[in-house]
Formats: C-alpha cells, structure tokens, sequence
C-alpha cells in the first residue's frame, strides 16, 4: 500500500512539472521531503537537544531563542540572505552575490535550479541559514540577553553565513579553488563552532564555572532531540545532492554509519576514561559522527564513514575534554568541540576519503589525495580566521548597542522568568 501511495505521489509529481522544461518531479518531490527534514532539526530536533541540556531555569529561554532565530533567518533569508549567498555579484562575484534576488525578485513558479524549481532550492537553502545561527546558541546558553541574540544571530547571517556559503556553494573563490564541502563541513559546522568559542569567550563563562556543576536538567528531552536531528540529518546530507539520485543514496547511508560509529566510539572512551558510559556521551558522539561526515558525505564509501565516524568520537571527545577542562573555556553546550572540530576534521578527512584509490575505503572521485588536502586545509584557515574575526566585530557591536550579558542576579533568577516571564516547568 505504501509503496503504491509512493508511486502514485511521483506519478502526480511528474505529469505536475511537466509542462516545465528541465525540472524533474521526482528530484522535486525529494528536495521537498530533504528541506522539510532540514527543519524538523531545529524545530523541534535542536530546541529539545539544547533545551535539555542547559538548567531548568533556562530551559524556555533555549526553545525561544531557536524558534525566533527559524523566524528571523528565514524572512532576513527571503529578503537579502539568499541574493547575497547565491546571487551574481558581478565584479564581487568571487566573495559576494548581488541583489538580483532581493526578496527572491524573479523567482517564479517555472523559474528552475538545476532539475528543481528554484523555489524549492531557495527554501532548501533556507533551512541551512535557519540551523547554522542555531547551533551557535549552546556557546553563549544561559546568559546572554535575548535582544543581543537576535540582533547578533542577524548581523551574522548577513555579514558571515551569507558570504562564506557565496564562496563554497555560489560559485566564489573556494569554489573555483575546488574545496569540496557537499552538505556544510565548512559552510555550517566550523562557521557556528567557531562562532561559539568566539562568544563564550567575548561573553566570559557562566557564574559558577568551572568550580559549580551545571548537569543537564532533563536527559529524556535531550535523547528525543538527538533521535530527531539523527533523522533530520538525512535531508540535511541526502538532500545537498539536489537530486534522487545515488549521491543522495550514498550520503544518506555514509550519514547513517558515520553516526552511529561516532556515537558508539564515544561511548567507549567514556567507559575507558571514566568507568561509565553515558546517555549525554552517547548521543554527543551521534552529533559528532554526523557534523564530520557532513561535508564528506556524497564524496565518500560506507568504508570511509566508517574510519570518519570512528575519528569524530575520538577526536571530538578529547577536543571537549580540553576545551572544558585544560581551557576552561565556558562554550556551555560544547559547539565548538563537537561542531567546529568536527568540521574541520571532516573537511580535512573528506580529501582522503573521497579518493576511488583506497580499496574497500574508497570514494567516488578521482583526486590526488596531498593536492586536494591542501585545497581543503585552506578552505578550512579561510573560514576560521573570516568568522572569528567578524563574529568578534559582531559581538563589540551587540554590546555596545545592547549590552551582551544580562547581570549575575538575572544569571541566577534564569533567563526564563528574566526575558519572557515564564517558567519552563509549573508543577
């Protein structure tokens, strides 16, 4: 029954664009399904995987701030976001688009990207500028005023997301250099790592830290959000081939191993290092293996997830250990060592993996592996030194303007009944 259903669905999806040159229904219908998935990541998937982590009294403030970010990202996406990731810059056009694309000016039921209606590849697209911002709140959670982060989070797309996404997937400089980032390694992952070690820095830890514990205040809500973003990453990664097609095949079932493999390989160094296996550590390892396969994924074999979702549960483990612990660095929902490390390595391995000369560890393409690991380290010191650099600039300005952190008596009140008057739980 179900697989009629399907087939009729395709079927309509066909004989439906048909009339329109060069988009196919069947990619079409894909592409719908992938940008849906893409924000059943952040809302609910990430909302409750953050909302868990932090303290009870900040839990609202969590959800809020990811639910006003998907609204602001996606109409500052609409208006200006997409032109200037996207659109032609002319002259610029290796670092910058244009404003062709103003408030998706000229985009039209028949107007087509690639195989899809570019409707679709805008809105698609969208849902990546929506996650990216996100992802950056579990660097400054629980103690940055709720103005500044909507202030800051739009700044940043604008000045940040939208330029270094021109120069990998809009046909600016990284692009023309060959960096290969097929779902977000650098474009997503190391931006909004890098982005929250820059704020937990400029912010200062949170009162208490290290000396105080500050465990997550429901695991259930946590576990539930990891179960969402493990099956929401299959649009993020399946849908970047833009087609129904065996890279999209192949990225899903890379995204699958590389995740699981992450998950369970972090789970063992937990047992190794502390004598006990975690669910927190467990489902940390998940996201790990799925940010360092990101931008890997339609480039790779399930021999080369495997070895990637293997070295993101190591490296992203200790990366958190060394960052909380050795640095004390306060990036409270460790974006930086699980996102950012994990990109980076990711972008790094995505030269070797994605060789067709490594056996059974083989990829899809034919590389020199030293030449494109070279391309790839520069995209990787590009994106770092840009995003660092600009979100500090950012956060100077927000301050100014705003003020970043609200005062230690509101830290401890909670950010819940301080910003919105609310509490999370009324029992």
């Amino acid at each position: 029954m179900k697989g009629l259903l399907g087939f009729v669905l395709i079927l309509f999806a066909n004989v439906a664009f048909a009339d329109v040159a060069g988009i196919s229904g069947a990619d079409t219908a894909w592409i719908m399904t992938a940008t849906a998935l893409v924000l059943f990541m952040t809302i609910p998937g990430l909302s409750l995987f953050y909302g868990g982590l932090v303290r009870s009294k900040n839990v609202l403030s969590v959800l809020m701030q990811c639910f006003a970010i998907t609204c602001l990202m996606s109409i500052l996406w609409m208006f200006v976001g997409y032109s200037l990731a996207f659109g032609d810059g002319g002259a610029a056009n290796a670092y910058i688009g244009g404003l062709d694309n103003l408030l998706l000016g000229g985009i039209v039921e028949s107007t087509a990207s690639g195989s899809i209606p570019e409707s679709v590849f805008a809105l698609f697209q969208m849902t990546f500028a929506v996650i990216t911002p996100a992802l950056i709140v579990g660097g400054f959670a629980e103690r940055m005023r709720f103005s500044a982060v909507v202030l800051f989070s739009a700044a940043w797309l604008i000045l940040v997301y939208a330029p270094i996404c021109h120069w990998v997937w809009g046909g600016g400089w990284l692009s023309d250099l060959g960096v290969m980032d097929f779902a977000g390694g650098t474009v997503v992952h190391i931006t909004a790592g890098v982005a929250a070690l820059v704020a937990a820095l400029v912010l200062g830890n949170r009162r208490g830290f290290p000396q105080q514990a500050m465990p997550p205040h429901n695991m259930t809500l946590t576990i539930m959000g990891a179960g969402m973003l493990w099956v929401g990453w299959f649009g993020f990664n399946g849908g970047s081939a833009l087609a129904a097609n065996g890279d999209a095949a192949m990225a899903m079932l890379a995204t699958h191993i590389s995740a699981a493999a992450g998950a369970f390989t972090w789970m063992l160094a937990e047992k190794v290092r502390f004598g006990k296996p975690s669910a927190l550590g467990i489902v940390t390892g998940m996201v790990a293996g799925l940010g360092t396969i990101t931008p890997a994924s339609g480039f790779v074999g399930p021999g080369g997830a495997l070895i990637i979702g293997i070295s993101a549960g190591l490296v992203c483990f200790y990366a958190t250990i060394y960052i909380k612990q050795r640095l004390k660095i306060d990036d409270s929902l460790d974006v930086f060592p699980v996102h950012g490390v994990g990109g980076i390595l990711g972008t790094l391995l995505t030269a070797v993996f994605a060789s067709n000369a490594l056996g059974v560890f083989s990829g899809q393409e034919d590389i020199v592996i030293s030449s494109q690991l070279g391309v790839q380290a520069i995209g990787v010191v590009a994106t770092v030194v840009y995003t660092g650099t600009v979100t500090w600039l950012i956060l100077k300005l927000t301050d100014v303007l705003v003020g970043n952190r609200v005062d230690e008596d509101q830290e401890q009140e909670g950010l819940d009944l301080v910003a919105h008057n609310e509490r999370g739980y009324d029992l």
